[in-house]
């Protein structure tokens, strides 16, 4: 098995793990970290298929993305903390009533 099939064939296992956890997991913590797994995992693909190019377009987009999930953590762990206060859970399954 060469380099790039190995990297990708990680990348996809990364990708597997974190979408069985956001659908099997209900704590909204534990389903946040498996959505960064996932964003990993289309991360280290993008930089396979960058180096296997030899450019540098698929670095710079994990950078973008990079900032974008600093963003999306940055915003999503003070809402998830506010509404432990409110619900006194993490199940996303008690969030379900809310509207907007």
């Amino acid at each position: 098995m060469d380099k790039v099939s190995f990297l990708l064939f990680v990348s996809g296992g990364l990708f597997t793990i974190g979408l069985l956890g956001v659908i099997i997991r209900r704590n909204a913590l534990v389903m946040l970290m498996c959505m960064e797994l996932m964003l990993n995992g289309v991360n280290l693909s993008l930089v396979t298929f960058s180096q296997q190019r030899g450019d540098a377009a698929g670095a710079v987009m994990v950078f973008l993305t990079f900032v974008v999930a600093t963003a999306e953590i940055a915003l999503a762990i003070p809402i998830v903390l506010l509404l432990v206060r409110q619900w006194r859970s993490l199940d996303a399954a008690r969030y379900s009533t809310l509207r907007g």
